[in-house]
């Protein structure tokens, strides 16, 4: 994992939560890392340990703080708020 990225999403393959929350942040052109942790049950239990024990899928990371799902990146995008989160200093 690039410990530099600032927005990390671990996702699955064939989820359509997980290509949304990776659609939207590339429309909002926010860089991003994807872990696809569907055939890795050493990523899944690195993200449940991360993420607070949450198995769900996508989970979004900024700043590597889990904010959530794809529901909670679209609530921080309607509230004008992503941008300034991802780009953070």
């Amino acid at each position: 994992m690039n410990s530099n990225a600032r927005v990390v999403v671990y996702i699955k393959s064939h989820c359509p939560y997980s290509r949304a929350a990776q659609d939207l942040l590339k429309q909002r052109g926010i860089p991003f890392e994807a872990v696809n942790v569907t055939d890795d049950p050493g990523k899944r239990d690195e993200l449940a340990q991360r993420a607070h024990g949450r198995r769900t899928l996508p989970v979004i990371f900024i700043d590597g703080q889990p904010i959530g799902g794809f529901q909670e990146l679209a609530s921080l995008v309607r509230r004008g708020k992503l941008g300034d989160m991802a780009r953070a200093a």
